[in-house]
């Protein structure tokens, strides 16, 4: 899971990516590429 500053550049990398909040944390992640996972801040 990489960290990030900003998730939009990580959404637009795959179509299947989905912006998803937990516990007052921003998530990215995919269904098809479960490697494909960010955190902000």
């Amino acid at each position: 899971m990489k960290v990030v500053n900003s998730l939009k550049t990580l959404k637009s990398r795959d179509r299947n990516n989905r912006v998803i909040r937990r516990k007052g944390r921003v998530y990215v992640i995919n269904k098809t590429k479960p490697r494909m996972k960010a955190r902000q801040g």
